[in-house]
């Protein structure tokens, strides 16, 4: 399976390693695309004897089956289109950037007509197999609490605007309370997982999000509560910071990996 990268971060250089080191079978990385000529992207392609090529469309070139997008809203909103109107399933992580209605339908409408598969994975959370499931009986409520230590709500807008001193915070300060739809656009690297709950369930409107900065954490957590005619049911995950980014927790880097190899399974389970 060709598979090209969309960003040259911490989730590209975890898939070039495990490929390395023979991890995944059957699957060759033809190029990384960055949006500059020396963006990192640039340095991790050649470490690992990549390709590397400025804009998601010039990875066309490459004729990659499968494009991992792992850089940006910004990349979805360029990119995301247009790669599946080549015939090129693109597996989405900055899943927020769907909470546009527009865009989400022309790139589910472009996939259907092309043939190609438009697939956010579950990221940094679980439990969206009970979800769907719940939803299928009838769901009254979804919501998600993303609470995380101070140093990981550093150098975003809408957090600076509040005023806080995130180095000097003595107890749980609440960032955002409210429907996803108002409150993924704020975090973009911080909360796609609010997004994917949202697409896997009953919406952006009904999905209910807070965001806290916690002092008293060590770990990005997450809770997760669904409520409804088959019952109730409450998902905690307790996440490890990927090491050069306090903003994403390492299970949302796996989810990647787990995404690829999932392309060229012949059996699934679970999601």
């Amino acid at each position: 399976m060709r598979v090209a990268i969309l960003g040259g971060g911490t989730i590209a250089r975890l898939v070039l390693e495990h490929l390395r080191r023979g991890e995944l079978p059957g699957v060759e990385v033809v190029g990384i695309a960055g949006r500059r000529p020396d963006s990192r992207g640039a340095s991790l392609a050649a470490e690992f004897g990549v390709a590397y090529v400025v804009g998601a469309d010039a990875l066309l070139a490459f004729n990659p089956q499968v494009v991992l997008e792992a850089a940006s809203h910004d990349a979805v909103r360029t990119h995301l289109v247009a790669l599946l109107a080549a015939g090129v399933s693109v597996i989405v992580l900055s899943a927020g950037a769907l909470v546009d209605d527009r865009l989400r339908m022309q790139a589910e409408g472009t996939a259907a007509r092309s043939g190609a598969l438009l697939y956010v994975p579950s990221g940094g959370i679980g439990g969206l197999d009970a979800l769907k499931a719940a939803c299928a009986a009838g769901v009254d409520e979804v919501s998600i609490l993303v609470a995380k230590p101070p140093a990981a709500w550093k150098g975003i807008p809408y957090v600076e605007a509040l005023g806080l001193d995130l180095d000097r915070l003595s107890a749980a300060a609440t960032l955002f309370e409210g429907c996803a739809r108002d409150g993924v656009p704020h975090f973009p690297q911080n909360v796609n997982i609010a997004a994917v709950l949202s697409l896997a369930g009953i919406g952006f409107d009904r999905t209910r999000l807070k965001v806290v900065a916690d002092p008293g954490l060590t770990l990005n957590t997450h809770t997760i509560r669904v409520s409804g005619k088959s019952g109730r049911v409450t998902v905690v995950l307790e996440n490890v910071p990927a090491p050069d980014n306090p903003k994403t927790a390492w299970l949302a880097c796996y989810s990647a990996l787990a995404a690829i190899k999932g392309f060229g399974a012949s059996a699934r389970y679970g999601t």
